[in-house]
């Protein structure tokens, strides 16, 4: 008890954020679909960094320092605040997921995928200012020890991201029958927290001094939310709107 406490008052914007995620998960989700959401993702995150710190699957091969033992608490070799850190990124992705795609028709697995992808779009910006935890107030607490090739991060953490993300969200859906109905509803909350945990990240980064992967973080998001509102906006239109802009777009080609 008196290590998870140290863990809480060694790590406040990680448990700040899990509890953005609870407020949220219970106003949206209701409590034992939240609960199941980060019962089931917290492991599935956990033994995906238990892997990768052996084999390298899915992250990519890297390894914990364990400079921190004693003043947070560890399950294995994996500090507990890192993969419960997957429970509220997986969340947040999964509320964008839902905004983004409602009024449309969309399976399961297309959901889940896209809910994988945002959050690997956030990790595009998280692990970049990790790497570099020496700088600031995370401290070196792993490395890869063949570098990377996206500021020291391998190629294969972000597809490691997006399987995780995926299966963590796509095993909730398929455990939920009703995985169609009600996806909107309170989805908002989630959406601020993704974009808290971006924002937190990219003042990280400038703090730092690391100002090209500032731009790029910024570029990148900046022009997926444009491509999310104008995909959301798309799907607002009725139908007949969007034949009469087809027919339009045919009318006003030029001929051959």
């Amino acid at each position: 008890m008196k290590l998870l406490l140290a863990t809480i008052l060694l790590r406040p914007y990680v448990f700040a954020f899990l509890l953005v995620f609870v407020l949220a998960g219970r106003a949206d989700l209701g409590w034992r679909r939240t609960l199941f959401f980060g019962a089931w993702v917290w492991p599935l995150a956990w033994m995906a960094e238990f892997a990768s710190t052996r084999i390298g699957v899915p992250f990519g091969l890297y390894h914990y320092t364990g400079m921190t033992r004693g003043q947070e608490l560890y399950i294995g070799n994996v500090p507990l605040m890192d993969s419960l850190s997957f429970t509220f990124l997986a969340y947040a992705a999964f509320c964008v997921a839902r905004v983004v795609l409602a009024g449309r028709a969309v399976s399961r697995v297309t959901l889940a995928t896209v809910s994988g992808l945002l959050m690997m779009l956030l990790d595009v910006v998280i692990d970049p200012l990790a790497v570099r935890g020496d700088r600031w107030f995370l401290g070196r607490i792993f490395y890869y020890p063949e570098g990377g090739a996206y500021f020291g991060v391998p190629l294969t953490n972000f597809a490691g991201w997006w399987i995780v993300g995926a299966l963590g969200v796509g095993g909730c859906l398929w455990i939920w029958s009703d995985a169609h109905a009600r996806w909107v509803g309170q989805a908002w909350p989630g959406v601020a927290l993704y974009y808290g945990v971006l924002v937190f990240n990219l003042v990280m980064t400038a703090w730092i001094g690391e100002w090209l992967l500032v731009v790029l973080g910024l570029t990148l998001h900046v022009a997926l939310a444009v491509v999310c509102v104008r995909f959301m906006r798309a799907a607002a239109w009725p139908p007949s709107m969007l034949g009469e802009v087809a027919k339009g777009a045919v009318s006003s080609a030029p001929a051959e």
